[in-house]
């Protein structure tokens, strides 16, 4: 419903303003950081409109500030391993979250594989 909706849009705002090296980091490609819904929307502007992909882009996928820093610094060179995105900073840690979505996607595809139907596959709400 709106309210909830509203609610969940406040707090990802908030979250937003304590993340500050993100928020800096979006800030410096012209991004309006007071909203995620805002950032969004300059996000899907920003893919539509210039001919080079929009690197701050992992930020919105959930990837390290440090690595998407460390990718768009390094031209996409110098990383100290490659998984789900190429990492500069905390190797392990990475490592571990690329082994958690491998598992996730095994257990997704089996599923698919089962007969399971995108509908039932999807998160939502």
């Amino acid at each position: 419903d709106l309210h909830s909706t509203s609610r969940r849009q406040r707090q990802m705002c908030i979250r937003d303003r304590s993340v500050s090296g993100a928020a800096r980091l979006l800030q410096k490609y012209g991004y309006s950081v007071e909203c995620t819904g805002k950032c969004v929307v300059q996000l899907g502007k920003r893919l539509c409109e210039q001919k080079d992909f929009p690197h701050e882009i992992g930020l919105f996928l959930g990837y390290p500030l440090e690595d998407v820093q460390g990718f768009i610094e390094h031209h996409a060179e110098g990383y100290k391993c490659v998984g789900c995105w190429k990492v500069y900073g905390d190797e392990e840690h990475a490592r571990r979250e690329f082994r958690r979505y491998q598992k996730c996607t095994d257990a997704y595809c089996y599923l698919w594989r089962q007969g399971e139907s995108l509908e039932d596959l999807t998160v939502s709400g």
